[in-house]
């Protein structure tokens, strides 16, 4: 009498019939001393990861880092070089599920000729060489003052407009002022002069810091008491 715990399956080997094709479920079981054997296996799905550096189409050197759970455990290297060759580096960003479901179903096609049963693949890890991250660094970089001089152009471009607008409207009110006082002849612009004279003169009665002084030879005349 033995036991299988749980997660395990049991392979029996008699001595007259050789491997038995009936497997033993889990709990306690039954079998006939000598002549039979049990082979306890661990049949619980475990995750394995594999590290594997590998070229894109674009011949940029990526590390991935691929987790498999199965039964027993399979190497996935070259499966997962052969995927990884077919897109570009970017694509393996972009486009990640897809290279996922790709990768797995290469693994599961090939892993079904040993009998094995796959539960789960996905990419944990993926970095590119230095030298391919320095240059998307720098891509960002020059898409940033791209935008960046975008932007000074299109300020630019909007300060030259207002500053053309603002001369039309200028040029615009002259040019009626000039008819207006071809029409109406002086009066019009005496008429502003008396009305900005009146502005100024409100303007300095409200500050305390002016003093009003009488002008001509009657302001020498009050400033000198020694006069009769």
């Amino acid at each position: 009498m033995y036991t299988v715990d749980g997660g395990e399956r049991a392979v029996i080997f008699d001595r007259l019939r050789g491997v038995l094709d009936k497997t033993a479920e889990e709990g306690t079981q039954f079998l006939v001393p000598w002549l039979q054997k049990p082979f306890i296996y661990d049949i619980r799905m475990k995750p394995h990861t594999f590290s594997s550096i590998s070229g894109t189409k674009d011949l940029q050197m990526v590390n991935l880092t691929l987790r498999v759970l199965s039964k027993p455990k399979y190497d996935g290297n070259e499966v997962l070089k052969a995927v990884v060759a077919q897109f570009n580096a970017d694509q393996l960003l972009t486009e990640r599920p897809q290279v996922s479901a790709l990768v797995r179903s290469s693994l599961t096609q090939r892993a079904s000729d040993f009998n094995i049963e796959l539960a789960d693949v996905a990419i944990t890890h993926l970095s590119y060489g230095a030298e391919f991250s320095r240059a998307v660094e720098q891509k960002q970089v020059a898409q940033q003052e791209a935008e960046r001089s975008r932007y000074v152009v299109m300020k630019a471009d909007q300060e030259r407009r207002a500053a053309v607008i603002r001369a039309e409207g200028e040029s615009e009110a002259a040019k009626l002022i000039s008819e207006a006082t071809a029409i109406a002849g002086m009066g019009l612009i005496e008429l502003r002069r008396i009305e900005a004279s009146r502005e100024i003169a409100a303007t300095l009665a409200k500050s305390p810091n002016v003093a009003y002084l009488p002008g001509g030879q009657n302001m020498l005349l009050a400033m000198n008491p020694s006069r009769p």
